[in-house]
């Protein structure tokens, strides 16, 4: 099932997505029609809380009222929000294995061009990739970033004002169900409730300066609406393999790169049991998997205009689409 928080005449609604993601199930409407008070559909979050016996009925409900016209709406129709408009947490992850050997040398290209230093650009462009840190295939690395700045699909990104380097990061993510701590991996997969998109804003120029201070990303990350969810959340017996995933980034409809999102370093249930070591984890969390091998302009060398559209598209989940621009300053 895909699962879509929308507004529709100055209201938000928990929806049903189907049809070929062309339709969208009141699930609050239609609750009450079949004579049901359960608020567990007044919000994403609400829903997630609810557990098992929310997922059952939203089933039941699809199977009973998929063909009322009268009870779904169009998707073009609506404003699609994130998803989950504020996680109770956002952790982002670095698991892909050439996306974190790319990196530094990206961060580096961007210091010798700020410093006009041909030489020193040259001679990165020369060297050998590294190795990676062995430190990543000892444990899952992520960082914490604001939950409060969470946009959704067909939104516009305003470019930080403190910025002249503007990025978009391919990733998906998953949103957790279920409090517990000590989870080990084997078990964390009671704890997915779905899977979606993350395109993960970067101001590459003011993350390069505060990543020297080791300690971060801040404002490289941190700025309204930076942090992209969606179009919606699809749950694991729809998805099937998440690791097997075809990926794809395209930049004013020409595709700038694609990626399949295999590989990663440790999967989620294994980045779940790595976080809840003597903490609690809480339904409605999102993790990020981390940027997919040249899924970013970092790695490329290729960055964003203003005015450019994005889009972030995976496989059996759908397309995240935005468009960046720079503001009077």
């Amino acid at each position: 099932m895909k699962f879509a928080t929308y507004r529709s005449k100055g209201k938000e609604y928990v929806g049903l997505v189907h049809g070929g993601d062309k339709l969208v199930l009141e699930l609050t409407k239609v609750s009450k029609r079949a004579g049901s008070r359960d608020s567990a559909f007044n919000s994403m979050l609400s829903f997630i809380d609810a557990g098992e016996a929310a997922l059952d009925q939203a089933r039941a409900i699809f199977q009973k009222y998929e063909t009322d016209s009268d009870l779904s709406v169009q998707v073009s129709d609506v404003e699609i929000l994130a998803p989950l408009p504020e996680p109770r947490q956002m952790r982002d992850g670095m698991s892909f294995p050439l996306h974190i050997r790319q990196s530094p040398r990206g961060s580096l290209k961007l210091k010798a061009r700020a410093e006009g230093n041909a030489a020193e650009l040259a001679r990165l462009e020369a060297e050998p990739l590294p190795e990676l840190p062995e430190i990543y295939r000892k444990q899952p690395i992520y960082y914490i970033t604001n939950r409060f700045s969470v946009k959704g699909t067909n939104t516009t990104v305003k470019w930080p004002r403190y910025s002249k380097i503007m990025d978009y990061e391919l990733e998906f993510g998953i949103i957790t169900k279920g409090k517990g701590a000590n989870i080990s991996a084997a078990k964390a997969r009671d704890h997915i409730f779905g899977y979606t998109i993350f395109n993960d804003f970067s101001a590459r120029d003011a993350q390069r300066i505060e990543m020297e201070g080791r300690l971060g990303p801040t404002k490289g990350k941190s700025f309204d609406g930076g942090n992209v969810l969606g179009p919606w959340i699809v749950t694991p017996d729809e998805i099937g393999d998440p690791y097997k995933l075809n990926m794809e980034v395209r930049v004013n409809g020409k595709i700038r790169s694609k990626g399949v999102s295999d590989g990663m370093l440790f999967s989620f249930e294994e980045i779940i049991a790595h976080v809840t070591q003597d903490e609690t984890l809480m339904p409605g969390e999102f993790i990020g998997s981390g940027t997919v091998g040249n899924g970013c302009g970092l790695e490329l060398g290729w960055y964003l205009e203003h005015g450019d559209s994005i889009e972030l598209e995976v496989e059996k989940i759908g397309i995240l689409k935005n468009r960046v621009e720079r503001q009077d300053t």
